[in-house]
C-alpha cells in the first residue's frame, strides 16, 4: 500500500482547482512548501497571496476575497490558523457566514519533532463549537483531494484538517460526500469511529482482532460537523460497543461528537481513544504516535479491553 500525506495530496488538489475554477484563491502565512501550497503559488502566482507571519490579517484578508465572489483556501498550521486567528475565524467569516475554506496542515501529535507548541490536538474542539462551521478530516490522499474539491462547490465556512505525516492511501476508492460517513469495514461485535489517520490504523487493528475470532466494524466518519448521525446511530445499535479513535484530544473532538449523537438515544459500552488531558511532546512522530498510544496494535488493545 502506497503512502502519501494529506498536506500533500491538498497541495496537489489546490493546483488542479485551479485550473478549473479561476474564483479560487490561495493565501498562506509564510509556510507555503510546509502546507503545500507552493505549487499553487507557482502555477497561479496571480491568484496567491503570502500574508506573511500574521495568521489573523490572513483571515482577514480573506473574509474580504470572499465578498468579492472569490473562494478563499487559507492555510498555515493548524495550531496557528485555529489557534492564534481564532477569534478572526469566529467574528470575521463564521459570524457573517462568509465562504472561506480554513485549510490546516501539521495537526495532531504526528507533526513529531515541532514539539507540544505545534502539535494541534484542540483545533477541532475550537472548530466544531463554532456555530455553522462544517469540519472535515480526511483519512487519505484520495479523501483530501475529494475534500478539497468538494470544498469549493460547498457554500460556507468550512474547516480542513490535514498531517504533516505520510499515510497508507486506501487501495479502495470510497465515494466523498460531505456530511455522509463510510463504512470500511463491517463488524459486529464493535464499531470504531475513527477519523484521519486513525482510519488506517483502527482497520489494522481490526484485522488483527479478526485473527482472534473478533469481528470490528470501522467507520471513517470524515466529516465531524454536520456528523453523519444516522450511520452513527445505526452502527452503534448493531454492534453495542462503541470506540472512537482520533489524532486529537479526547475532549471537544470525534469522540463527544459521537457521544452528543449517542446520549439518550442508544445504550451501548462507549470508549474514547485520544489524547488524554495533555500537551504533546518533541519527538520521531511514529514514536509520538506510540506514546500516546495511538498505533494500531494500542488500538487493538484497547478495543480487547472492551470486551
Amino acid at each position: 500500500m502506497s503512502e502519501k500525506a494529506t498536506r500533500a495530496a491538498y497541495g496537489d488538489a489546490l493546483v488542479e482547482l485551479g485550473g478549473i475554477n479561476d474564483k479560487v484563491v490561495v493565501l498562506d502565512a509564510d509556510l507555503s512548501h510546509a502546507t503545500m501550497t507552493c505549487g499553487f503559488a507557482q502555477a497561479y502566482p496571480d491568484r496567491f497571496f503570502n500574508a506573511g507571519i500574521a495568521e489573523a490579517n490572513m483571515v482577514d484578508m480573506a473574509a474580504g476575497m470572499s465578498t468579492m465572489g472569490l473562494i478563499p483556501f487559507c492555510s498555515t498550521f493548524a495550531i496557528f490558523g485555529a489557534g492564534r486567528a481564532y477569534e478572526q475565524v469566529r467574528n470575521s467569516i463564521a459570524y457573517p457566514k462568509f465562504n472561506v475554506k480554513l485549510c490546516m496542515t501539521h495537526a495532531g501529535v504526528s507533526v513529531g519533532e515541532d514539539g507540544g507548541s505545534h502539535q494541534a490536538i484542540e483545533d477541532l474542539a475550537l472548530m466544531r463549537v463554532i456555530p455553522g462551521m462544517t469540519v472535515v478530516v480526511p483519512a487519505d490522499a484520495n479523501e483530501a483531494r475529494k475534500a478539497v474539491l468538494a470544498a469549493a462547490d460547498f457554500e460556507g465556512p468550512m474547516y480542513l484538517r490535514f498531517a504533516r505525516l505520510a499515510s497508507p492511501v486506501f487501495e479502495q476508492d470510497y465515494p466523498f460526500t460531505i456530511g455522509k460517513a463510510n463504512v470500511m469495514r463491517e463488524g459486529t461485535d464493535a464499531v470504531v469511529f475513527a477519523c484521519g489517520m486513525m482510519v488506517s490504523a483502527a482497520l489494522d487493528a481490526a484485522a488483527e482482532l479478526a485473527a482472534e475470532g473478533k469481528s470490528v466494524a470501522v467507520v471513517n466518519v470524515h466529516t465531524i460537523k454536520p456528523i453523519d448521525a444516522q450511520c452513527v446511530l445505526e452502527w452503534a445499535q448493531r454492534c453495542g460497543n462503541v470506540i472512537t479513535a482520533e489524532e486529537h484530544s479526547v475532549i471537544g473532538g470525534l469522540g463527544d461528537a459521537v457521544a452528543d449523537v449517542l446520549m439518550g438515544r442508544v445504550s451501548c459500552k462507549f470508549k474514547k481513544i485520544g489524547v488524554q488531558d495533555q500537551f504533546g511532546q518533541s519527538g520521531k512522530a511514529k514514536e509520538v504516535l506510540k506514546e500516546y498510544g495511538l498505533t494500531a496494535p494500542q488500538i487493538a488493545q484497547s478495543i480487547r479491553e472492551t470486551f
